[in-house]
């Protein structure tokens, strides 16, 4: 029996990572599409990549899609790649909505094009329900984005199912909330605040400048959560969920945890910023994953609590082990 083979864009980030292993787990051939550039970083893949097929492509670029899916046939296609970073939107909207709504459509008619037969995940995002209409959130609350990220991945996930409906493509998406992980990248709060305290415990540095300390987050493990995008694809038919913890936790909880876990008291070493205060801010966000439960069988298995120590613990090897190496 010929090996599944998964086609995954955004490999080098995050989630793209950590879906690769489980699916090299699972005894799949992974395609990793990477974008041609002088600063492509590989750190998160490393370890496997040797295990995984690297190929240049676009989402800006639907002729180099469409060759990477006739020269490599995958079975699976995951789209993970984007301008992923709320903050960066409001200063490049045209690229945001260039990669992370039209990206989609370019690979959505590339699938359609090479091999309708693909089942195809889209990582949409709790950003889009942004003022949000009800909460919980669930698949059926409606969208209110409040950043042109929010907007993008809207666009996104309307046109993800525009296919699904239109060419009985099996397209679905996973209404993904907040998840981190030690591969997070600095620029995303929980891991700006791991990374923080790794530092201050340290002593290399004495506070720790943030936002809006009042945001309440739904955070889950990036480990966890892509298990979930795996499952969708395996369905009998396509369907969009929400993939939550179900549970909320404000930015100063999150500060509270990681610096107790090392022993200190946020309050002395955190202090409110307003360049880091977003134009529109997104209050609440806490997803009911009921249908991912019932439908995919699909459970967090890491807590907030330990997801904050791990990614403290991770910083501070990452540190300690920078050290080491200077001297």
């Amino acid at each position: 029996m010929d090996r599944r083979r998964a086609l995954i864009t955004g490999i080098t980030g995050q989630d793209g990572s950590y879906l690769a292993e489980l699916l090299l787990d699972k005894g799949y051939e992974v395609i990793g599409m990477v974008r041609r550039s002088s600063t492509v970083n590989f750190e998160r893949i490393a370890h496997i990549q040797d295990k995984v097929t690297l190929v240049p492509g676009d989402l800006l670029d639907e002729g180099s899609m469409i060759s990477v899916i006739r020269d490599h046939r995958p079975d699976e296609v995951y789209n993970l790649a984007a301008q992923s970073f709320v903050q960066t939107s409001f200063g490049q909207p045209v690229l945001t909505g260039e990669t992370t709504a039209l990206g989609v459509t370019r690979l959505l008619e590339a699938i359609r094009v090479v091999d309708p037969d693909i089942c195809f995940y889209q990582a949409s995002t709790s950003e889009m329900f942004g003022k949000v209409a009800e909460v919980p959130q669930t698949e059926r609350t409606s969208f209110h984005p409040r950043s042109p990220y929010g907007v993008a991945k809207v666009y996104g996930h309307w046109i993800t199912l525009n296919y699904r409906e239109s060419y009985d493509l099996f397209a679905c998406s996973g209404i993904l909330f907040n998840h981190g992980s030690p591969r997070r990248g600095l620029e995303f709060v929980e891991r700006k605040v791991s990374h923080g305290v790794a530092q201050i415990k340290l002593g290399r540095a004495s506070e720790l400048r943030l936002g809006n300390l009042d945001a309440q987050r739904d955070w889950g493990f990036a480990g966890d959560y892509v298990d979930a995008m795996w499952r969708m694809l395996q369905l009998d038919a396509p369907a969009d969920f929400v993939v939550a913890s179900g549970e909320t936790h404000s930015v100063r909880e999150l500060c509270e945890l990681a610096f107790g876990h090392v022993g200190l008291d946020y309050q002395d070493f955190v202090t409110q910023d307003e360049r880091f205060f977003r134009p529109a801010e997104v209050d609440l966000l806490v997803g009911d994953p009921a249908r991912a439960r019932s439908t995919l069988g699909w459970e967090p298995k890491t807590s907030f609590a330990e997801l904050v120590a791990m990614m403290v613990d991770a910083d501070l090897d990452l540190l300690t082990g920078r050290l080491r190496a200077l001297h």
